[in-house]
């Protein structure tokens, strides 16, 4: 009835934290590139780093995805519709509470899926990171 919307809420909020890490990312770069230019363009190529606004913005990929698809399935079975209240489940009392039901259930627990999902990545890509790097030093 409404599951996609517990995702699309975290997208929202962690789409605006990956903006404003992002933007303090490049402040803090302008920063470290001012002060000490040379060095800040050996140390960039050295050492590979993904950014933690990055990772988030694969975070929101995935929640927006998910969102987007679960809306349009919605959309097929005709439990959202383009006219108020835009979920046909809004309209009753009592499917009401059966959609704040699954809201609470099912959106919950795809959104803590994705979410774990992302941390997985995070943590795989983290350690393909270490062993390039790792490869990189003992070949040099």
């Amino acid at each position: 009835m409404a599951c996609f919307l517990v995702p699309a809420a975290e997208a929202v909020v962690v789409t605006v934290v990956a903006q404003v890490i992002k933007s303090k990312e490049k402040k803090e770069a302008k920063i470290a590139v001012n002060t000490n230019h040379a060095n800040a363009t050996v140390e960039a190529v050295e050492k590979p780093k993904i950014s933690l606004s990055n990772k988030l913005m694969w975070l929101t990929r995935l929640l927006w995805g998910g969102a987007f698809l679960l809306a349009y399935e919605h959309v097929w079975h005709g439990e959202v519709v383009p006219w108020f209240p835009f979920l046909t489940a809004a309209s009753d009392p009592a499917e009401t509470s059966a959609m704040l039901q699954e809201m609470s259930t099912i959106g919950v627990t795809m959104a803590v899926i994705v979410t774990l999902t992302w941390l997985g990545i995070v943590l795989v890509s983290k350690y393909m990171t270490k062993k390039a790097l790792k490869a990189k030093t003992t070949v040099v």
